[in-house]
């Protein structure tokens, strides 16, 4: 443009700025990112200079794009520098500046700024909700969003968000029926929130509701909503239907991968989740497995006693992906051996693990060690549990009944003994019939 001898206006240079702020932002998460945030404020600084000399540097759109930019490239101090000398702030300039603290997670001085601001829009309000659910103040943020003058689209969905954040599944279905209630019109953004509620509730019904109106839409069914709406079936049961949604969409996350497979995991279709993942690697170009593709294939090959299939693909995780097992892998491991009575193996997992067993990994053993009877395993595990935390009831009636079945009356007398001093105690069963 410059090299065409057009001339720039005070439209020009906002864009420009933006475009500088968005490219930082994108390339927060790279490894080069403190190479390239210099190269992207170096040419956001040559923009302000010539916004400057051409006397574009001082109406409030161009300042406000400035706080953006340098807020963007990590610099703070200059965001706020021009911010502090703006003659004269609109609303859009004090919600930048919050939106730039609000970027690094510095709570405090947005809401300085929140509080100090002569006047608030939405924009504004909505700011406000989403700090209050970052910092996990749910109630709060609930009150401001009942209170708020006026409420948009992002509004409800941050409160929905926010929700289902707070594990709160319940409440954030309600709210989307109060949203549909008040005629507010749903973004994709709405819809996988609400997807990932009936994900975790089980509720299949809203669930199709919301794929029904996808399909009433004409909506295209990828990216995070694909993945919600693939994880919602797979979570509730309906792995066909799922599937289908899985094969239809073009490209898939790596996380509609992982739904795919742990939803076959666990509902037990161990042969199905191993050949999804076969032909995952396949399409290395799409998506690459993860942590979480790997406890879904180890769960695959605990459901099917597949112990060959489930040491290769532990090693395969890090020989191949360079990905070191967590607590969970080893958990699945342990969980493996375990339920197909490789006990000897799954303690040997337990002792050899780069860090400290914890009581659940012990409470698999000692369940398998009742299974299999195998009653010195069975006091390793509930001593090693007993050196982490208080046994719980579960754990001595376990061993108790292994003495017990073995007809060792006095390990089965100490044991009680062993739950009276630490107060703990069985709880009694009990069971309902509903009588019509």
């Amino acid at each position: 443009m410059f090299r065409m001898g057009v001339k720039s206006d005070s439209f020009t240079y906002p864009f420009v700025l933006k475009a500088c702020g968005r490219v930082s932002s994108q390339k927060r998460e790279d490894e080069e990112k403190g190479v390239f945030g210099i190269l992207v404020w170096k040419k956001g600084s040559e923009v302000h200079c010539r916004a400057f000399k051409e006397g574009f540097c001082f109406g409030d759109f161009v300042q406000n794009s400035l706080i953006y930019m340098y807020g963007q490239c990590g610099l703070i101090d200059f965001a706020r520098l021009v911010f502090d000398k703006m003659a004269e702030r609109t609303v859009a300039s004090w919600n930048t500046m919050i939106s730039v603290y609000d970027g690094i997670n510095d709570f405090k001085s947005a809401n300085f700024l929140f509080e100090s601001s002569p006047e608030k829009n939405v924009v504004s309000w909505n700011a406000l909700i989403g700090r209050l659910v970052k910092v996990g103040d749910i109630g709060a943020a609930s009150r401001v969003f009942v209170e708020m003058p006026e409420r948009d689209v992002v509004s409800w969905n941050s409160m929905i968000s926010g929700y289902v954040q707070s594990k709160d599944y319940k409440r954030a279905l309600d709210l989307f029926r109060e949203m549909q209630i008040s005629g507010v019109e749903v973004t994709e953004v709405t819809l996988t929130s609400v997807l990932g509620a009936c994900a975790e509730t089980g509720d299949l019904m809203i669930g199709r509701e919301i794929h029904e109106f996808l399909k009433q839409k004409q909506l295209t069914i990828e990216g995070y909503l694909g993945n919600a709406l693939v994880d919602m079936y797979a979570k509730c049961g309906s792995l066909n239907t799922a599937r289908k949604v899985f094969d239809g969409m073009r490209m898939r996350h790596v996380s509609c991968w992982n739904s795919m497979i742990m939803g076959l995991a666990v509902h037990g279709y161990s042969k199905e989740a191993l050949e999804l993942f076969c032909r995952m690697e396949k399409k290395s170009e799409e998506a690459i497995p993860n942590r979480i593709t790997f406890i879904g294939i180890l769960i695959a090959c605990s459901h099917k006693g597949l112990v060959k299939e489930g040491y290769y693909y532990f090693c395969r995780m890090t020989d191949k992906y360079s990905i070191s097992p967590d607590l969970k892998h080893y958990g699945c491991m342990v969980d493996l051996l375990s339920r197909w009575g490789k006990l000897d193996e799954a303690h040997h997992v337990i002792k050899t693990m780069p860090f400290d067993g914890n009581c659940v990994l012990w409470r698999t053993l000692l369940g398998a060690c009742r299974i299999y009877g195998n009653v010195e395993l069975a006091e390793e595990a509930f001593q090693k549990i007993v050196e982490l935390e208080p046994p719980k009831d579960g754990d001595c009636v376990l061993l108790s009944n292994i003495y017990a079945e073995l007809e060792r009356w006095e390990d089965v007398e100490r044991v009680r003994n062993i739950m009276t001093n630490l107060g703990v105690s069985k709880k009694p069963g009990s069971s309902q019939v509903d009588v019509k």
